[in-house]
C-alpha cells in the first residue's frame, strides 16, 4: 500500500510536467463531463456562424418579398404583376433578377428580394382624341394574344414597321369578356387582358391608336347562359338555331342592347381611344322564317309596326352612339363588304342599312376581304381579284355614304384562304387600291394574328411612298413627348400629326408597362383545310 502511494506522488508530477511540454495529452473532457463537450461545441459552432445581411430596405417605387418554400422568380412575378408598371410577368421576372444581381430560378425560403417598378396607385389611362379623319394602319389582336408576351412582340414589330394601331378583343362572338367587367350578365370572363388601362397605357407609349373591338349580337357565352335572351323559333317557341348552333341572341332585346352598351362605355372609361362593334346585324343564315323577334311582337300594335330588322339596327346605334360619342372616343361599325352591293335579301336577312348605319357612327369599316366575295361579279375566283373587288366595294360604299361625313376604313385580307396569289404583294394591291378608291386607313385581319405578309409589305410601300407621296397611305402618326427612363409609364403629351410618308414612326421604344367572313383560326392548317367564321 504504501508503495503504491509511492509510486502515485513521484507519478503525478512527472505528468504534470508532461502536460506541459505537450507530450502528454489530459483526458478528453468530454470523457469525464458529456455536458462539457456539448458546451465546448457550441462555443466552436458560435465562433463559425456566419453574420445574416441587414434586412433589405426597400427604396422609393419598389418593396422587399420574403421567399417562402417553393418560390421561384417567375411565381414571384406572376403575384407582384398586377402591382407593378410591368406589363408582362416575364418583363417583371427579368427586372427582378437585374434589381438583384440575380441569374437563376428559384429562391432559398427566407431569401429577401426587391421587387422593383411598384405602383403607387392602380393605372388610370384617358382616351387620346383624334379627328375620325385620322389614318390608322392596324392589326387585330385576339384577347388571348393581346395579353400575352408574343402579342407584345407583334405590336412592336408592327411599329417598326409603320403601324400605329391595333384593335383587340374585349368581347369576341364566343360571348367571353377579356377584361374584367362588373355587370350581371357577363358571367363569361377570362381576364387575358389582365389590366386593361395598363395595356391600352403600353399602346400609347408607342404613340398606337387603340381600338377595342366587341362582339354584339353574336353572344355564344350569353345565349347559352341566359336562353330567354336567345333568337325564338315560331316552331317551338324555344331557342333558335342558326343551322343548329345556339349562338345568336336577339338583337331587338333591350337587355342585351343595354349590355353590350355598358361593356362600351366601360372600355371607353378604361382610356381607349375607339370602341369598335362587330357582329352589328340579325342572323343571315339558318331558317329564316322560324327565327322570331321580341321587336315584331311589341310593335305589332304600335303605330311603327312596320318595323324592319334595319330600323332595329339603327334605333340601337341612335342610342349607342349618343352614350359613346359624349366620351371623345370614336365608334366604328364593321360590316359585311357585301352590302355595298344593296341586295334586298342581303337587307332583309342582316338588317345592316349602311346609309342609316353611317348617321350614327364615325367610321365604317366594310370587311371587303377579296376571297369572300363568291359568287359575285362573274369572278370564278375573286380570292385572286383584289383590284377588282377592293376597288368596287369602295366606289359603292363611297356612293352610298356620299354626304354623310362618315369615314371608310376597310378591312383587308392578310390570309391565304381561297386565293393562290396571297403575298406582300397581294397586301401592297389592297392597300394601294382602297387609298386610290377614298379609303382612310386600313385594319389587317388574321385569325392566327400571323402577319408575315404585312411586315414584309409596309417597308417596300414607305419606300414606295417616298418617290410618289401618299400613293399607299399619308402616313398619319400621332406625335408624342417621348418619356425618359426604361420603365416610364407617365401619360405621354400627344397631339395628331400629318408625318411624311416615308418617315420612320417613332421608335418602339423598351418601355414596360409597368369573325365572321373572317379567315380560320387553326394555327397549323393549310389554306385547304381552314374554316371560316361567317358575321
Amino acid at each position: 500500500m504504501s508503495r503504491l502511494m509511492t509510486t502515485r506522488a513521484v507519478g503525478l508530477p512527472l505528468r504534470l510536467a508532461l502536460v506541459a511540454f505537450g507530450v502528454l495529452c489530459s483526458v478528453a473532457p468530454g470523457a469525464q463531463t458529456p455536458h462539457a463537450a456539448k458546451l465546448i461545441q457550441a462555443k466552436a459552432d458560435t465562433s463559425k456562424r456566419v453574420t445574416p445581411p441587414p434586412p433589405l430596405i426597400a427604396p422609393p417605387g419598389s418593396d422587399v418579398y420574403q421567399a417562402q418554400r417553393g418560390d421561384s422568380i417567375p411565381s414571384v412575378a406572376r403575384r407582384y404583376l398586377k402591382k407593378t408598371k410591368y406589363l408582362t410577368s416575364s418583363e417583371l421576372a427579368d427586372a427582378i433578377r437585374a434589381t438583384n444581381q440575380r441569374q437563376g430560378a428559384f429562391l432559398k425560403p427566407g431569401e429577401q428580394i426587391l421587387i422593383p417598378g411598384i405602383l403607387e396607385a392602380p393605372i388610370v389611362e384617358k382616351p387620346v382624341p383624334v379627328a375620325r379623319d385620322f389614318e390608322v394602319r392596324a392589326v387585330y389582336l385576339t384577347g388571348v394574344m393581346a395579353g400575352s408576351e408574343h402579342g407584345e412582340r407583334i405590336i412592336r414589330h408592327w411599329r417598326e414597321v409603320g403601324g400605329n394601331g391595333v384593335v383587340f378583343d374585349v368581347k369576341d362572338s364566343d360571348g367571353i369578356v377579356n377584361v374584367a367587367f362588373d355587370h350581371a350578365l357577363a358571367t363569361g370572363q377570362r381576364h387575358y387582358i389582365s389590366d386593361l388601362p395598363k395595356f391600352i397605357r403600353f399602346l400609347h407609349s408607342l404613340n398606337m391608336h387603340a381600338i377595342a373591338r366587341i362582339a354584339i349580337f353574336r353572344d355564344e357565352h350569353l345565349v347559352t347562359a341566359h336562353p330567354e335572351l336567345a333568337v325564338k323559333s315560331h316552331r317551338t317557341g324555344q331557342a333558335w338555331r342558326e343551322n343548329g348552333k345556339l349562338v345568336w341572341t336577339d338583337p331587338s332585346n333591350r337587355k342585351v342592347q343595354d349590355y353590350d352598351i355598358a361593356l362600351a362605355k366601360f372600355v371607353a372609361q378604361a382610356g381607349v381611344d375607339e370602341v369598335q362593334f362587330d357582329y352589328v346585324r340579325f342572323p343571315a343564315e339558318g331558317d329564316q322564317k322560324d327565327a322570331s323577334f321580341a321587336f315584331q311582337a311589341e310593335h305589332a300594335q304600335a303605330d311603327h309596326a312596320k318595323w324592319q330588322r334595319s330600323d332595329v339596327i339603327a334605333d340601337f346605334l341612335k342610342r349607342t352612339y349618343a352614350e359613346i360619342h359624349p366620351t371623345g372616343v370614336l365608334f366604328s361599325l364593321d360590316v359585311f363588304g357585301v352590302m355595298a352591293w344593296q341586295r334586298p335579301i342581303d337587307l332583309s336577312h342582316t338588317g345592316q342599312d349602311i346609309v342609316a348605319m353611317a348617321k350614327h357612327c364615325d367610321v365604317l369599316s366594310p370587311m371587303i376581304y377579296p376571297s369572300h366575295f363568291f359568287g359575285m361579279d362573274g369572278i370564278a375566283r375573286p380570292g385572286d381579284a383584289p383590284e377588282h373587288f377592293i376597288g368596287e366595294s369602295m366606289d359603292r360604299f363611297r356612293l352610298i355614304t356620299k354626304d354623310s361625313g362618315v369615314v371608310i376604313r376597310p378591312w383587308l385580307q392578310a390570309f391565304a384562304w381561297r386565293t393562290k396569289t396571297y403575298s406582300p404583294k397581294y397586301v401592297e394591291v389592297q392597300v394601294e387600291v382602297a387609298k386610290q378608291k377614298g379609303g382612310v386607313g386600313f385594319l389587317f385581319w388574321n385569325a392566327n394574328n400571323d402577319y408575315s405578309k404585312p411586315y414584309t409589305a409596309m417597308p417596300d410601300m414607305r419606300a414606295a411612298n417616298a418617290k410618289q407621296k401618299g400613293r399607299f397611305f399619308r402616313g398619319d402618326e400621332i406625335g408624342s413627348k417621348a418619356e425618359s427612363g426604361v420603365a416610364s409609364l407617365a401619360p405621354a403629351v400627344r397631339s395628331v400629326v400629318a408625318a411624311p410618308a416615308a418617315s420612320a414612326p417613332p421608335a418602339a421604344s423598351s418601355v414596360n408597362i409597368g369573325t365572321a367572313a373572317r379567315e380560320p383560326a387553326s394555327a397549323g392548317a393549310t389554306p385547304n383545310a381552314q374554316r371560316i367564321w361567317r358575321h
